[in-house]
Order: C-alpha cells, then sequence, then structure tokens
C-alpha cells in the first residue's frame, strides 16, 4: 500500500513539477510515508527547477541576439609625423573639390581626359561589376538570416503496379482502377533560428567584403586617374622636347654645313668634319627618340581612355605648355593622411571580414535550431482540392548538433585565426608601405622641385650668354660656329628644363596617389 501511494504521489508530482505545496494523498498517508513522499518531491522540484535554469542558459545567447567570436576592433598603429612633407611649400590653392585633385592643375585637356578615363576605361568597369558582386553576395548572407518560403504545386498521374505489394493486394478488388492521379498546392516555409550568431558572423564578413571591394574599386578609380594624368604629362613634355631637338637638329646640321665648307677650302680636316657629322646623327637620334615616347604614351593614353590607339591622338597633338604643378593639400600626421587611401581601407576591410569567420567558425560548436512548416492542400480530385478535408498542415523542429567530427571545426576554427593573423600582418605591411609611398613621393617632389628652379637659373645664364656670343657675332669679333655652339648649349639646357619640368607634374600626380587622391570612400 505504500508503495503504490508513493507510485500516486509521484504522478501528481509529474502533474506539478514547479508547485511547492504537498499533495493531499501524502498528507493521509502514515508518517513514514509521509516523509518519504516530501523527500521526493523536493528532489523532482529540485531537478524541474535546474532543468528550467539549463533551459534559460541555453537559450540566453538567442534571446540576447549575442553571436559567438571575437567582436571586431580596429587595431591601433601608433606612427611618427612624416618628414618629408614639411620640405614642400604649398605654391597654388588646392582645388576645392579634392575628389578631382587633378583641377589643381588648372588644364582643361587634362579635365576632359580625366573624364572620359572615368567614364570609359575597360578596368574601371570590371571594378564596378567586382562591387556589384559584393553586394550580391552581402545581400544573399542577409538573406540566410531570414525565413524562406517555397510555393510548390504539383500535379502527378500514376498507374499502379499490379505486381506490387500494394497492387498485388486491391487487384482483386471489383472496379479497381490503377490509374488515379494527384493534386498537391501549398508553400513551406523553413527558417533556421541563428543561436550562436553564425549566420550574424558570415553577413558581417561578407558585408566587410563588399566595403573591401568598394575601397578596391576607388582604389582603381585612383590609379587610372593618376596614371592618366602621368601619361598626359609625358605627352606634354615629349611635345616640348620634340620642338627643341628639332632646333638642336636645325643647328647642327647648319655646323655640319659650315664644317663642310672648311673642308673643301682645306681649312679644317677630316677629322673636325667627321665629328660635326657624327653630332648632326646623335641630335637626329634624339629626335627619333622622343618620337617614339610620344606615339606610345599617345597609344597608351587612348587605352585608358577605353578606346582603340589613334581615337584621340589628333587632340593631343596640339601643341599646349605643361601646367604649373600644383601642391597637394598636405598634413604631418600619417593617420589623418593615409585613412583616405583606398589600398589602407581595403585592407582593414578584409581584416575584419577575417575577424568575423572566426566567429561564423566557433558556431558550429553550438546546436542548430530549424523550424518547418507547410500549408497546403491534397487531393485525389481538383474539385475536392481546396476543401477542409483536403487541408493539409504540417510543422516540424529538428535540432542538429554536431557531436564528434575528428576535429573539424577546431581545424575550420584554427584555419580561421590563421587567416586572421595573416590579415593582421598585410594590414601593417599595407600601412608601411603607405608610409614609404607618402615619404618618397614627397621627397621627390621637393627634390624635383628644387631641381627645375636650379635649372632655371641656369638657363637664364646660358641664354645671357647666348646673346653676348651672338653680339660679339655680329660685331665680327666671334665666328659663326661659335655662336651656333652656343645657342645650342641653351637649346640642351631649356631641354633638360622641359623634362624636370614635366617629371615635376608627374611627381605632384605620385603625391595625390600616394595621400589617396582625396577620394571619399
Amino acid at each position: 500500500m505504500t508503495f503504490y501511494g508513493t507510485r500516486y504521489t509521484t504522478r501528481s508530482m509529474r502533474l506539478n513539477p514547479f508547485t511547492s505545496k504537498v499533495p493531499r494523498v501524502i498528507q493521509n498517508s502514515a508518517p513514514d510515508d509521509r516523509m518519504r513522499c516530501v523527500n521526493r518531491t523536493r528532489v523532482k522540484l529540485s531537478r524541474a527547477v535546474i532543468f528550467r535554469r539549463l533551459m534559460l542558459t541555453a537559450l540566453a545567447p538567442c534571446l540576447a541576439a549575442c553571436a559567438v567570436g571575437p567582436n571586431y576592433r580596429t587595431p591601433q598603429i601608433s606612427l611618427r609625423p612624416f618628414h618629408n612633407i614639411a620640405k614642400t611649400e604649398s605654391s597654388s590653392p588646392p582645388s576645392k573639390d579634392e575628389a578631382f585633385w587633378w583641377k589643381s592643375f588648372h588644364d582643361p585637356e587634362l579635365d576632359k581626359i580625366e573624364a572620359r578615363v572615368l567614364t570609359q576605361n575597360l578596368d574601371l568597369k570590371a571594378a564596378f561589376a567586382r562591387v556589384l558582386q559584393g553586394r550580391a553576395i552581402a545581400r544573399s548572407a542577409a538573406a540566410q538570416m531570414l525565413p524562406t518560403l517555397d510555393f510548390s504545386p504539383q500535379v502527378s498521374a500514376t498507374r499502379l503496379s499490379e505486381e506490387g505489394l500494394i497492387g498485388h493486394i486491391v487487384r482483386e478488388i471489383p472496379h479497381f482502377n490503377r490509374d488515379y492521379r494527384e493534386y498537391n498546392v501549398g508553400g513551406v516555409a523553413s527558417w533556421e533560428l541563428d543561436i550562436a550568431g553564425g549566420l550574424r558572423r558570415a553577413h558581417e564578413a561578407a558585408r566587410d567584403e563588399f566595403q573591401a571591394a568598394e575601397a578596391d574599386r576607388d582604389g582603381a578609380r585612383l590609379s587610372m586617374a593618376a596614371e592618366a594624368a602621368d601619361t598626359y604629362f609625358r605627352i606634354r613634355g615629349d611635345q616640348a622636347r620634340l620642338s627643341i631637338a628639332t632646333d638642336i637638329f636645325t643647328a647642327n646640321q647648319k655646323i655640319f654645313a659650315l664644317t663642310q665648307q672648311r673642308r673643301n677650302r682645306e681649312v679644317t680636316d677630316e677629322r673636325d668634319l667627321s665629328s660635326a657629322t657624327a653630332i648632326v646623327e646623335a641630335s637626329r637620334q634624339s629626335v627619333i627618340e622622343v618620337e617614339k615616347d610620344e606615339e606610345l604614351q599617345l597609344n597608351r593614353l587612348d587605352v585608358l581612355m577605353g578606346t582603340q590607339p589613334g581615337t584621340y591622338a589628333g587632340e593631343l597633338r596640339i601643341f599646349a605648355q605643361l601646367p604649373q604643378a600644383p601642391s597637394p593639400v598636405m598634413t604631418l600626421q600619417p593617420l589623418e593622411t593615409l585613412r583616405h587611401r583606398p589600398d589602407v581601407i581595403a585592407s582593414e576591410r578584409h581584416l575584419a571580414a577575417s575577424n568575423a569567420r572566426i566567429g561564423e567558425a566557433l558556431a558550429n560548436y553550438y546546436p542548430k535550431i530549424s523550424l518547418q512548416g507547410a500549408l497546403g492542400f491534397e487531393s485525389m480530385s481538383p474539385h475536392q482540392l481546396f476543401t477542409a478535408p483536403g487541408f493539409q498542415p504540417t510543422a516540424t523542429g529538428a535540432l542538429r548538433w554536431r557531436i564528434f567530427d575528428f576535429g573539424k571545426i577546431s581545424s575550420d576554427v584554427s584555419r580561421a585565426r590563421g587567416r586572421y593573423a595573416e590579415a593582421l600582418a598585410s594590414y601593417q605591411s599595407v600601412m608601411l608601405r603607405a608610409t614609404e609611398d607618402v615619404e618618397d613621393a614627397f621627397f621627390h617632389f621637393s627634390q624635383t622641385r628644387r631641381a627645375v628652379a636650379s635649372q632655371m637659373h641656369n638657363v637664364e645664364a646660358l641664354h645671357h650668354a647666348a646673346d653676348l656670343t651672338w653680339q660679339s657675332y655680329k660685331m665680327g669679333a666671334l665666328p659663326f660656329n661659335d655662336a651656333l655652339q652656343s645657342n645650342i648649349s641653351l637649346l640642351n639646357a631649356q631641354d633638360r628644363l622641359t623634362s624636370m619640368q614635366a617629371e615635376e607634374d608627374r611627381a605632384a600626380v605620385e603625391c595625390f596617389r600616394a595621400l589617396g587622391g582625396g577620394w571619399q570612400t
């Protein structure tokens, strides 16, 4: 009897696991039985409380919408102020719109070229296509966190085999029809509960990769624009040098003609004539080399503008002076300067994505819960399809937890952490290379500007000397050959000055590129 009362009490407790009251059957039992039943009640209540706390603990990540894995923080890198930027003084005000840095040169032809490059360059179109791919991947990762609804109406026609298990049984039934059709109309909704936050981490990684693709696109825009400006200044420099090289070739031809006349009069020997011939041919080779480089740069610029070589060459054949090289907007603070560089932004976004991949890998340690529901109608006749008897709802809940996998999850986590370490080292390396680019670009720019100033003084001195030489020639104090040699020296100095001025413009372009070009990313 005591045993039976205990069984009955246990059932009562199962019906009320969280109550603190003692059932009546225990109160009506004997004292010993009552004590044993009370102890069992306490055990059951403590188990229920523990079970409830465990369930709350397990569901806490889901309810709080937490995600496993480390939360990303941008690495702190300390850099000393730039030391070569201070050597460059601003000579002209910068463009008001820093996104169009080439407008600081105040060259309408350059503005036209840059507009064509940004709209027609094929490499930029490929970069934009990669951005579209990254945006689509990020949207797909975000959609993974939302329910999915599939609508799948079906109509099937079946001919039942009489030799099968079912057909062998029912074929003896009178008027049995082997042919039948089945109509099924319904939708299935499925949703994976992101308890550990693996899907959220995957979405974070895809979003960061999309932002990196945007930065790579801006980097491609900056590179193409800088390369187009560099090519344009080389063309203008070649055109100015070609004019000077032609004048030098003409002057050397005059010296050769005078030397040949003197040789015919036997005033000079064969050695002087051979030297004059070599000088003429050397000047001819200089003209050919400049023409060759000009043609190569014209073809390159047409390709940058997304057209066949020779399309816009006619426009650039018109000679124009080299513009005055501006000084980029600069600061001594490296972090403030480098944050505009697209390659630094892209590297940092790749680092953030690799950090999110760690959480995505860690989420595989935790269980995954999937919910699935189906609402539909099924009938053998289309007239009875959308009726109450044909209504067929289904609900399913599934738990998937990888308990043992021979260390596959651990390997995935280790690989994700290794990729993060690699991305961190790559980010730090990109930052160092960026500082190197800035220092080299501004040092080159400052040294080129100093060389241009020095060469301008040299040209002024040679110009003054050439004027005095020609005055002496007109007065009969010096021969014509000496006057031509003085003029050739002046032309050679002007040729070097033109090359330096083109290099100064190209160095300014390199400074804009090193600073990130002012692209707003």
